[in-house]
């Protein structure tokens, strides 16, 4: 029986090239290994305020990049968080097994409160529903990034703690971290931090809907640095600008760092922009085909979702049955 794996993306927004190389990419290969569950997380996006026609649209315009990444939704379930009321059933019965401590410690959400004064108890809760998501599917792997890690150690913490009064309920997840070179890409403006959707700076992230005029613009303006003459290898300490601009050119081409360094040996840092643009444009004018296929059938879409829901209730009622007659909920 293959083991499963569960993750999920928000429906905020345009995905970017970061979204796509961090997490889509590595969906697509799991589920060649994995039985794969895939959520459209539109309760955690919630955090955020949108505009109901604004959510509604994200939601199908997410499915149809699922799809148009090669995600199968026969042989893996794709469904959105919300129609599987589980989730916030199991969300409440874990906050009473989570000290306060516990999230109150957890980093996002202090730099969220460093930056925001009000932010709403969802946030402050986020880790704790993400915790639901995985135990509720007995998940064996969780494919993270970096910035994720602390809320797979938190969910295994939860999961510890309940199991040890009541026995083994719940499968305890392991983490799956992307090794490969330039698996987190960042952002074009600054190569310090992490690539992000979020980013006011529109110029520092590649959406996948970017054309190419503006694609080219931004790759040419990205930060590369003075060396001269120019050196063209992968150093994320002391060449950030020039690793990320390998990194995406890397997962473009699936060719190897290392190959990009003999390749680009001798020649300067406009050259490498140019070949990124160049990869870059082609990948992204077949993403759009295939998405816009099925983009236009909301019928399809809507069927992924009913028939995902449906699969996703029935290994969610599993667990959920088995926590709520072990704590003694009739």
């Amino acid at each position: 029986m293959k083991k499963i794996i569960f993750s999920g993306i928000q429906p905020t927004g345009l995905l970017t090239i970061g979204n796509y190389i961090g997490a889509l990419s590595q969906w697509k290969e799991l589920q060649k290994k994995y039985f794969c569950i895939y959520c459209i997380a539109d309760l955690h996006s919630l955090t955020i305020y949108q505009k109901k026609e604004i959510l509604n649209k994200n939601i199908l315009d997410i499915l149809a990049i699922f799809l148009a990444c090669g995600i199968d939704p026969e042989n893996n379930i794709l469904f959105v968080q919300s129609h599987v009321p589980q989730h916030v059933q199991l969300n409440w019965i874990l906050n009473c097994f989570t000290n306060f401590g516990e999230i109150k410690r957890m980093t996002q959400f202090k730099q969220k409160m460093s930056f925001h004064k009000n932010i709403n108890i969802g946030l402050f809760n986020y880790p704790i529903l993400m915790a639901a998501d995985i135990l509720l599917y007995r998940t064996n792997k969780v494919p993270v990034g970096k910035d994720q890690i602390q809320h797979i150690e938190l969910t295994r913490n939860i999961a510890y703690r309940f199991n040890h009064i009541y026995g083994n309920i719940f499968t305890i997840p392991k983490k799956i971290l992307n090794h490969n070179n330039g698996s987190c890409i960042m952002s074009l403006t600054n190569p310090q931090k992490k690539m992000s959707k979020s980013d006011s700076n529109k110029n520092s992230i590649i959406n996948l809907f970017d054309n190419d005029d503006i694609v080219k613009q931004k790759i040419k303006n990205a930060i590369t640095d003075s060396d001269n003459p120019p050196s063209i290898k992968y150093d994320l300490k002391n060449k950030p600008g020039i690793s990320n601009l390998l990194a995406i050119l890397a997962n473009m081409t699936n060719c190897s760092i290392e190959q990009l360094e003999q390749n680009f040996k001798n020649k300067n840092y406009n050259n490498l922009k140019e070949s990124t643009i160049n990869h870059l444009c082609l990948f992204l004018n077949k993403l759009r085909k295939k998405y816009f296929f099925y983009r236009k059938d909301e019928k399809y879409l809507k069927y992924i979702m009913m028939n995902g829901s449906k699969r996703a209730k029935k290994h969610a009622n599993i667990i959920l049955n088995k926590v709520y007659n072990i704590i003694g909920l009739i």
